[in-house]
């Protein structure tokens, strides 16, 4: 026992020194690091980083620092911050063959998560899973997906239309029964169906673990070897929770798929196509594993921003009443209030998509993106950015930057237009990412995100609740922190007036009221 305990404080002692000397090391070198907070010895800027709304925090460091680009460090992780625009695409594009690689996060594998490719180190095997993705989710290919986005959107407008009080619910179903039947052909009948339920638990918990501060084993990768029965290993538990869950994720729909191929009810999508070519011509373990890990992929994390998107654009309607009819008499100029916009009206309906753009700007559901990691040393605008080093895009900072969007967190979608009334050329949404690591599935979430508030805009009204005078409840417009890098507006869902009149706890601050019936168009 003494020999053990006495082997222990060796290792302490030992590695104590390895960061102190790595310290010295650094501090000699810090002055060609990008500005940023001071390190404190041996743990570095452990205790700067921010625990909650990091985006805003790197905000204020940039103005502190006067620097663009922010750099700190805590046990041995370096992080560079990018704040502005043009910086980010001369890194992640420009540079994109060295910015392209992902920090290796020892949460990642525990919680089972090492099959979603977005997390994926940068080589062939990133390459393989790209190149499919490209092949099936480029701007042509995404087109065969249009009938399941329709249906699903009308599903979720016949949702609200009978239960509006729980648009919760009728948001998860929207995005996560797209991703089902777009990924595996199944139809998810019910917001209690194992599919959403597990993976709204999985990536709750696990969000929260991935979150900066989330977990001491990503800080000290040693811990992932503590067994989750050890007495405080509250986040290894966690993690052990979750993977058991992200299993669950990855069979239950395998499962359905191959009993529909054996019952003959399999139908059309990204995995049964593939199913069908292997058992007709064959295919490697390789590629089998990469459709799989795709598909997954999808279903599993792709989905949860677009709830997070859906939540923006009904909190922003219901604060914009203007905006809103503005863009409804649109949708009824051109479809003659007798239909149901369709992805054909997009170029015709240009006030909705700059509502579209506005949203994913002033709500982007990813402030800080999902980190890079440089692969070799490099300089840029003067400054060293070392190998290894853990590349964050702050993106709320890009969107919210007002040299380049005056007024830039007030919700004005005629920012798109130039003078003439035509809109501009600022089409990218910044929430999609940079370069080699841009989201490849971009085409089919700007999609089915326009087509949904054109949708959502032509049948209902969006409003604020009133009180029992009569007078507008103001709605809680604070950004709600949900763990991995992800916000959503948060205040209170209502759709009946009763409802919100005689509510007996938190009163509920928004409304949706049917404008018009075109659930069964017009003949």
């Amino acid at each position: 026992m003494t020999n053990s305990i006495a082997i222990v404080y060796a290792v302490l002692a030992t590695l104590g020194l390895k960061i102190f000397i790595d310290f010295l090391a650094r501090a000699k070198a810090r002055t060609l690091y990008p500005p940023g907070p001071r390190p404190k010895p041996l743990i570095g800027n452990m205790f700067d980083f921010p625990l909650t709304k990091h985006a805003l925090c790197y905000i204020d460091w940039g103005k502190k620092y006067n620097s663009s680009i922010l750099y700190a460090e805590a046990l041995g992780n370096r992080v560079v911050i990018v704040n502005k625009r043009d910086d980010a695409i001369e890194m992640f594009e420009k540079r994109a063959k060295i910015y392209s690689d992902r920090p290796v996060i020892p949460m990642v594998k525990l919680m089972g998560w090492q099959y979603n490719f977005g997390f994926l180190a940068y080589g062939e095997e990133w390459r393989q899973h790209r190149k499919i993705s490209q092949q099936n989710f480029n701007l042509k290919a995404s087109r065969k997906y249009s009938l399941i986005q329709v249906k699903k959107v009308h599903q979720l407008l016949q949702a609200l239309h009978d239960a509006p009080e729980d648009f919760d619910a009728h948001n998860k179903m929207l995005s996560i029964s797209l991703a089902m039947e777009m990924m595996y052909g199944l139809e998810v009948k019910s917001i209690e169906d194992p599919c959403i339920a597990i993976a709204d638990e999985a990536i709750k918990l696990g969000s929260d673990l991935l979150a900066p501060g989330g977990s001491l084993i990503n800080i000290f990768p040693f811990l992932q070897h503590v067994p989750a029965w050890f007495p405080g290993a509250t986040s290894r538990k966690q993690a052990d929770i979750v993977r058991s869950l992200t299993e669950e994720m990855m069979r239950i729909p395998m499962d359905q798929v191959k009993t529909a191929f054996e019952e003959g009810r399999a139908v059309p999508s990204f995995f049964t196509d593939f199913f069908e070519k292997k058992q007709t011509f064959g295919a490697s373990k390789e590629e089998e594993q990469a459709i799989q890990n795709i598909a997954y992929t999808v279903y599993g994390a792709a989905s949860d921003t677009t709830i997070s998107a859906t939540g923006f654009f009904f909190y922003f309607m219901a604060v914009n009443p203007d905006v809103q009819r503005k863009a409804q008499a649109q949708i009824d100029h051109v479809t003659g209030s007798k239909r149901l916009p369709t992805l054909e009206d997009r170029m015709s309906l240009p006030y909705v998509e700059a509502i579209y753009r506005e949203v994913m700007r002033l709500g982007p559901p990813l402030p800080l993106g999902v980190p890079h990691r440089l692969t070799e040393d490099d300089y840029y605008k003067g400054y060293l950015i070392p190998e290894g080093t853990a590349i964050f895009a702050n993106i709320w900072a890009m969107t919210h930057d007002e040299d380049v969007y005056p007024d830039a967190f007030t919700f004005k979608p005629d920012r798109f237009f130039d003078e003439n009334g035509v809109l501009n050329d600022d089409d990218r949404v910044l929430a999609y990412g940079f370069g080699r690591r841009i989201c490849v599935g971009k085409h089919i979430a700007s999609s089915t995100m326009w087509l949904m508030i054109a949708s959502v805009l032509a049948c209902f009204d969006i409003t604020k609740t009133k009180d029992e005078n009569g007078n507008d409840i103001d709605i809680n417009g604070d950004i709600l922190h949900l763990g991995l890098l992800k916000w959503a507006p948060y205040y209170y869902y209502c759709y009946s007036p009763d409802l919100c009149f005689h509510t007996q706890v938190k009163k509920p601050s928004l409304c949706v009221h049917s404008k018009r019936d075109l659930l069964q168009p017009r003949k």
